[in-house]
């Protein structure tokens, strides 16, 4: 097969990558070796952090989802305001989101190709892969998937089409992006009737009015159709509920579909570039383990207040939350914390067994955590809470268990401005 070469590519191994916890999230979990801690959100680069997850994980991840910068060379932001007018974007407040700006195109490429690479490694024999671009990319990658998966392993170029404002003047409006479907091996998992969808009205009433209609072949009317290889979905911006700020956000219905059709229960996803999380979210609801990593400290505190609002993110057979291990990258760190005081708020206070935040620093909270028995390095998060995205306020004030040690608080603002401290 003809393949995709330019002057900087290169076979390299893998730079060594290690994993660091910083936190767990459970609320019954007494101990961090606990072997249920298998739902991961971690901060980094994501070609150390596949690296590192090698030993434990290499060929056994079920599905892999990836939604990675494609090439537009532009500058994203996060929406961080509420209740703002959709219709007026000067006024939004906004944050710093992510940059998908290269030197040129072998620089991306650069860049996505050994990581394609590690991510083929780290999938099961019966796992997929789908590669969310555009026009930008998306036909370099299917040459680079090509090399990698094999030409006969590609399952479905899947268009996903949107409306919304563009303002092209001098084309047709672009406004659909590609997901590159691969298997590992043809031996894969694909549950065609657990992503089954209604037959148009038009087509029942066809049917139902004609012994004639689909030239004596008559369907299963009442099972539905197989979803064609184009879909429709509304984009988030139309989604006030999903709407995380986080920006490029992919729409739950869309990973759901992917995750149903190649997944079942207790399977494990990953997605290397989780952005707002969409994919821990939604594996987590359809009781699907997950791992996400992402480079930018904003996602990852985006999709820890979306698993809090969440409750928790995945249950077990007894309803029990799962916990949540988040890590950071050797190279990378979760946040510099510093204190409310020394951010201009008056410092949370315990009474009375219960912490409450100063109303003026809950304005600003993103989602808050408690570690009732510090122990000085890794933060369990017993109890926690986060801002709704639309609307309702934060829950300001969190009871602590009888008999709590050293209690540790940790806030994550709107802002990006993290604060630990024992009360």
């Amino acid at each position: 097969m003809p393949k995709l070469d330019w002057p900087s590519k290169t076979k390299q191994p893998l730079p060594e990558g290690q994993l660091i916890t910083d936190l767990i999230y459970s609320p019954v979990l007494q101990s961090s070796a606990d072997p249920k801690l298998e739902n991961r959100l971690i901060l980094g680069d994501n070609l150390p952090v596949m690296s590192a997850l090698m030993g434990e994980h290499e060929g056994k991840i079920d599905l892999i989802y990836v939604d990675p910068p494609f090439f537009t060379n532009k500058g994203y932001a996060t929406r961080v305001g509420r209740g703002e007018d959709s219709r007026k974007p000067e006024e939004w407040q906004l944050a710093e989101g992510y940059a998908d700006e290269w030197d040129d195109l072998e620089s991306y490429l650069d860049m996505l190709y050994p990581r394609l690479g590690a991510m083929h490694r780290l999938l099961a024999p019966t796992g997929s892969l789908f590669l969310h671009l555009d026009w930008h990319a998306n036909s370099y990658a299917r040459i680079l998937l090509d090399e990698i998966f094999g030409y006969d392993n590609l399952r479905n170029e899947i268009i996903w089409t949107y409306h919304g404002p563009s303002p092209i003047r001098s084309a047709f409006n672009r406004k659909h992006d590609m997901i590159l479907f691969y298997s590992k091996t043809d031996q894969y998992r694909f549950d065609v009737d657990a992503v089954r969808v209604p037959y148009a009205s038009n087509t029942v009433d066809t049917f139902n009015s004609s012994r004639k209609a689909g030239f004596g072949k008559v369907p299963d009317l009442e099972r539905g159709k197989v979803p064609e290889d184009w879909w429709y979905f509304p984009v988030v911006a139309r989604l006030h509920q999903e709407r995380t700020g986080y920006p490029t956000q992919k729409p739950e219905r869309l990973l759901e579909r992917i995750i149903l059709a190649t997944t079942n229960p207790g399977d494990l996803v990953a997605d290397f570039f989780s952005g707002a999380g969409t994919t821990g979210s939604v594996a987590a609801r359809l009781g699907r383990r997950f791992i996400l990593s992402d480079n930018q400290p904003r996602a990852l505190h985006t999709t820890r207040a979306r698993l809090i609002l969440d409750q928790g993110g995945a249950k077990d057979e007894s309803g029990d939350n799962f916990p949540l291990l988040v890590q950071h990258e050797e190279g990378s760190s979760i946040a510099p914390y510093t204190t409310a005081a020394r951010l201009g708020y008056p410092d949370p206070e315990l009474r009375d067994g219960s912490i409450t935040l100063d109303q003026e620093l809950a304005d600003q909270v993103l989602y808050w955590e408690i570690d009732p028995e510090f122990g000085g390095e890794v933060f369990h998060s017993r109890l926690s809470a986060a801002r709704p995205w639309r609307k309702g306020a934060l829950k300001s004030e969190l009871r602590l268990p009888d008999h709590p040690g050293q209690v540790c608080l940790r806030i994550v603002l709107v802002n990006g401005e993290t604060i630990q401290q024992v009360i």
